[in-house]
């Protein structure tokens, strides 16, 4: 078991501070990342006394009190915090979120999805029959994906759970297709912890989870022996009823925290901090507004050190917009512009990895959104 005692991202403390960074430096609008006014901020009313009169020393920059719940709290003296961050672990963990956001996010990698479903949103019964599946998963390796995510269990709004037997026998034939016959890593779209381990014995090599260890918490033990990458995803409730009104008070702050405990979870089961992954679950309980935000702010999850997985391909919050400003919705098949337009937010707000139907398109539109925004 880990001693989380020190760790300024995971550690306990870390847990009850809430440590977040509320600007993002590598987008220059607060000069170069040398700069010492980036502002962190903090949920002030977990802390002890004695950590809230440490944290005074630290000059606050301005404190919101909390509607009946936590104080908010922020600071922007960077070097002052700098020198009180060795000896007092909740300071540290503030250092640390400006760290994470400060590093250069690497050149964004494109997933392509292969559903093996009869009902996905998107693409639902296209590639049902293993062989084409197996056949569209090598088209988009030559398109340019990076990796190829395999799933055989829709998780659109209202869908159901599928029986063990069924998804096994959905992706096990394309993985094992893919492993022979590509190089690019491929990744497991499952909950379930035997689909998993099936797949991962068949030449997966990471597991991509909706929802992060909350439904089969050995998931988690079975990445772990594995050596496997983990994707921790943040989903309000379940499928069948995530979307029947999602409501939160900050969903960035809550998102930001769930996957900080959610991935503790995941380092307390064995797996590997340096495969790690992210995603705020754009579209899982979710309004409009909710996935605007969490894309807007979505550097703020880089405080936790990790990189960022975003799937925005094809949502229904691309339609959403549309019908805001009078438009008729469009199908999912049609939603190509308004998934590059997407993409192109979250690059220039540090995602490193990008779950897409079109992968070619995006690979592009992640190209030239990283080289304008640098």
């Amino acid at each position: 078991m880990t001693d989380w005692s020190r760790d300024p991202v995971f550690g306990d403390v870390a847990l009850r501070l809430a440590p977040r960074c509320d600007k993002n430096p590598w987008e220059g609008d607060l000069g170069p990342p040398v700069d010492p006014l980036v502002r962190v901020w903090a949920v002030w009313g977990r802390l002890t006394e004695q950590e809230r009169r440490e944290l005074s020393e630290a000059r606050p920059w301005s404190a919101v009190p909390g509607r009946g719940g936590p104080d908010m709290v922020w600071f922007e003296d960077r070097e002052r915090l700098a020198e009180l961050a060795c000896d007092r672990p909740h300071i540290s963990a503030l250092m640390a979120a400006i760290r994470n956001v400060g590093k250069e996010p690497a050149q964004a990698r494109t997933m392509g999805v292969v559903n093996v479903t009869p009902d996905s949103f998107s693409d639902g019964g296209a590639f049902l029959d293993p062989a084409r599946a197996a056949e569209h998963g090598l088209a988009l390796v030559a398109e340019g994906a990076d990796l190829l995510d395999v799933g055989g269990e829709s998780t659109r709004p209202g869908s159901s759970a599928v029986a063990e037997a069924d998804e096994l026998e959905r992706v096990l034939p394309v993985i094992q297709r893919l492993a022979r016959e590509t190089r690019v890593p491929i990744s497991i779209d499952t909950t379930k912890s035997s689909v998993a381990e099936a797949a991962l014995a068949s030449g997966a090599s990471i597991v991509n989870d909706v929802s992060a260890g909350r439904f089969d918490p050995r998931i988690l033990g079975v990445t772990a022996r594995a050596g496997a990458g983990y994707v921790a995803m943040h989903m309000q409730g379940a499928p069948r009823d995530m979307q029947e009104e999602p409501r939160y008070e900050n969903v960035v702050m809550e998102v930001h925290e769930f996957l900080r405990a959610r991935c503790r979870a995941a380092l307390d089961a064995g797996i590997a901090r340096s495969r790690l992954w992210v995603d705020p679950g754009l579209g899982f309980g979710k309004t409009l507004d909710h996935n605007r935000r969490l894309l807007l702010d979505l550097h703020e999850l880089r405080s936790l050190g990790l990189p960022v997985l975003v799937g925005p391909s094809r949502k229904s919050f691309i339609a959403a917009i549309e019908a805001e400003a009078g438009q008729p919705r469009s199908a999912p098949a049609d939603r190509l512009g308004g998934t590059l337009a997407a993409v192109t937010v979250a690059v220039q707000r540090g995602a490193e990895i990008l779950r897409v139907h079109d992968v070619r398109a995006a690979r592009q539109a992640a190209l030239v959104a990283r080289a304008l925004a640098r």
